[in-house]
């Protein structure tokens, strides 16, 4: 390369968050520093002259897709610069192969010098072993230090992540981070009131459209605008607008996220390398989720509902804002797709009536039609008649509410888990019984072994089926009978002599039609349900029974009926 007379020259400063990892590297590497470094430099050279600053500040030195340096460049390519001075070679750039393309072909290309004060290189008199040996070197140096801090930073996320912290660089709209803690979110009371009622309007019935559109009517901010009411520098690839509205988008990404059911999930996406910035989507069984790390703001009961609804195409007419009654709930008994609703109008009359598609797809089902009203009659007899027999025990849950029922006595009537115990000893005695065997000369050696250790397999395995149901039962008991807080709902429900989706949506999983025009009912929380009736048959008719402990009676604390 040619010396030239006078330099136009770009002073190129750069400083990401991995470099501020301790005091003294971010005293040394701060914008600050570099560019009292490089001003000095320049001070001292009669042939140059500051043409303009470009600063990244915060960004990575993984990549060049930074917004200063691509300026710096097109000031390059249009003639302004033919000189660029950087503090040293890993404020320009991390990347190995980027580094060494831009600083070996690119800048000749375009009769640019490049100076790194610190690193003693200069293009203009580096000779041959300079560019070939040393200037590699130090690149690839550079590079290896940015994918050890890369792997670094994972690792540790990973185990904030898997200790329910969070790490996101803004709080979902609902919540906020906790200032004592930036790891923990807080409810915000107004946003989350915002989604509490989005949740509420979905039940009822109303499209994510039609949500969105009564957010805008109603003047609401979207999430984006009142993050930034709130002073905070919030940016999104979704906005579309100058000013963001609310989007059927929108509302079903708040609709669909568990976060607010106090579930942290995190790691949906990884990048694909430390590189590029592009991310690509993880597994559902590979994202970490941690219960309970922070006040929900939606019941799992009405987020596991609003899911179901959203498994079904929900959208409603163009003159509707909300869909019908049955929307995600109705089915074909036979071929389980959901049942489409159908007028007949003739001569001022309107009938109403379901029917299964899947014939007039021509897929072999029947049409398993059936008139609303007879649909309407049937589900509210069989829904009356079904929590009439649960509330026919309301005066012994109750009860069971307020105590604080001692869990040894759970095993007593839960079924499951004496067959669990039952199968457990099952495997005891045979593991016992390869001894006897093995003496015998029955079996060899290798195969008490082999059996032995088979039989232990077992045993874990129904122990740890045990665990799993202990634990449901146990959180029956958490708060009295979670069932019962359903009481006064259902005791509601027997009053009304109309359906409506209201009802349907706080008791009916799916309601399927058969040919013959019978329906079935399933039910929400019907395990629940059939345990608490369990319970209560059991303290209905339990007699006292004494526990001898050490040769003593001892008798257990508690009401009994």
């Amino acid at each position: 390369m040619e010396a030239k007379d006078f330099y136009n020259v770009a002073v190129y400063l750069r400083l990401s968050r991995d470099d501020v990892s301790d005091s003294v590297s971010a005293e040394s590497n701060s914008i600050r520093s570099q560019r009292d470094l490089i001003r000095s430099y320049i001070r001292r050279q009669d042939d140059m002259e500051i043409y303009d600053i470009y600063v990244d500040d915060g960004w990575s030195g993984a990549n060049f897709d930074r917004p200063s340096f691509k300026r710096m460049m097109e000031d390059i390519e249009a003639g302004r610069i033919d000189c660029v001075i950087v503090k040293d070679l890993s404020r320009f750039g991390r990347d190995y192969i980027g580094a060494g393309q831009l600083i070996q072909k690119t800048f000749p290309a375009f009769s640019v010098r490049f100076i790194a004060l610190n690193d003693n290189f200069d293009t203009l008199t580096a000779d041959f072993n300079e560019n070939t040996l040393v200037l590699p070197v130090k690149n690839f140096v550079n590079d290896m230090y940015c994918s050890d801090i890369s792997q670094k930073v994972r690792s540790h996320q990973q185990v904030k992540r898997e200790k329910g912290d969070f790490i996101g660089a803004f709080a979902v709209y609902g919540y906020r981070k906790d200032p004592e803690n930036v790891n923990h979110l807080l409810v915000d009371e107004y946003a989350a009131g915002i989604v509490k009622m989005i949740f509420t309007w979905k039940i009822a019935g109303f499209s994510n459209l039609a949500i969105a559109e009564k957010l805008e009517g109603m003047g609401i901010l979207s999430p984006m605008e009142y993050k930034k009411s709130k002073g905070i520098k919030f940016s999104t690839g979704f906005v579309t607008h100058v000013k963001a509205k609310w989007s059927a988008v929108a509302v079903k990404r708040i609709l669909t996220n568990e976060l607010y059911t106090g579930v942290m999930v995190q790691g949906k996406n990884e990048k694909v390398s430390y590189k590029a910035k592009h991310s690509v989507k993880k597994p559902r069984e590979e994202w970490v989720r941690v219960a309970d790390t922070h006040e929900a703001v939606v019941s799992a009961e009405d987020f596991e509902t609003v899911q179901k609804l959203l498994e079904v195409d929900a959208r409603a007419s163009a003159k509707k804002a909300r869909c019908h009654m049955f929307t995600g709930l109705l089915y074909c008994g036979d071929c389980k797709e959901p049942m489409i609703r159908r007028v007949n109008r003739y001569k001022g009359t309107e009938k109403v009536y379901f029917i299964c598609p899947t014939r007039n797809k021509g897929l072999g089902c029947t049409r398993h039609s059936i008139p609303e009203e007879k649909l309407k009659h049937l589900i509210l007899t069989g829904l009356q008649q079904q929590l009439a027999l649960f509330l026919d025990k309301n005066h012994v849950l109750t009860q069971i509410q307020k105590m604080e029922v001692p869990f040894n006595e759970v095993e007593i009537f839960d079924k499951e888990i004496q067959k669990l115990h039952q199968e457990q000893e099952k495997y005891v005695f045979l593991r016992k019984g390869l001894y006897e065997d093995l003496k015998q000369g029955i079996i060899t050696e290798e195969d008490f072994h082999n059996f032995r250790q088979i039989y232990e397999m077992q045993y874990q395995a129904a122990e740890e089926a045990v665990r799993r149901q202990e634990e449901a039962v146990r959180s029956l008991f958490k708060a009295g009978v979670a069932a019962g807080a359903n009481l006064e709902k259902m005791k509601f429900t027997l009053e009304i002599t109309e359906l409506n989706r209201d009802v349907l949506v706080a008791f009916v999983s799916r309601i399927l039609v058969y040919e013959d025009k019978r329906v079935f009912l399933e039910l929400k929380a019907k395990d629940m349900f059939a345990k608490a009736l369990i319970m209560a048959d059991y303290f209905e008719n339990r007699e006292y029974v004494p526990m001898v402990q050490g040769g003593e009676e001892e008798s257990q604390h508690g009401t009994y009926f």
